[in-house]
């Protein structure tokens, strides 16, 4: 695709220094595997995404916090092919101070101000797909209070 007026519009990298952050590091590439990634710093002018697979449950998740300069989605996508609304699987999530057990395919919407995790894979039967974005070109999180 080189020379291609509009190949950089096509990103197939995961996110830059990935293994290093913390719970990365103590997770570990049979628990996690960083897809692709994007924000304003990999491409000006794009909006945050970025894209996971879990192979089974995770033992890290980030720390409660809130994103005040954006709006977010989590996705959580099941894989088997023959229910793909089954999430074959377990997460758990808290939104506020409320936990919800997550066990379909879905999208959670978490407006900008709204406290959210811990997000734990407890179970996953078949690998699954998840992503987040982000109506900022930069994902910043703040300490919840």
């Amino acid at each position: 695709m080189a020379g291609k007026k509009y190949a950089k519009y096509i990103i197939t990298e995961p996110k830059a220094n990935f293994w290093t952050e913390e719970g990365a590091k103590k997770d570990g590439p049979d628990v996690i595997h960083p897809t692709v990634y994007i924000d304003d710093k990999v491409l000006k002018g794009a909006f945050y995404v970025e894209c996971n697979w879990f192979w089974k449950a995770n033992f890290y998740s980030p720390p409660v916090h809130t994103h005040n300069n954006m709006d977010e989605v989590l996705a959580f996508i099941g894989t088997d092919p023959a229910n793909p609304q089954e999430l074959c699987g377990e997460v758990e999530l808290w939104l506020g101070d409320e936990q919800y057990f997550l066990t379909k395919s879905c999208l959670v919407y978490i407006p900008a101000g709204l406290k959210h995790c811990p997000m734990l894979v407890k179970r996953a039967d078949r690998p699954i797909f998840h992503f987040s974005c982000g109506t900022s070109g930069a994902y910043e999180k703040e300490k919840a209070k």
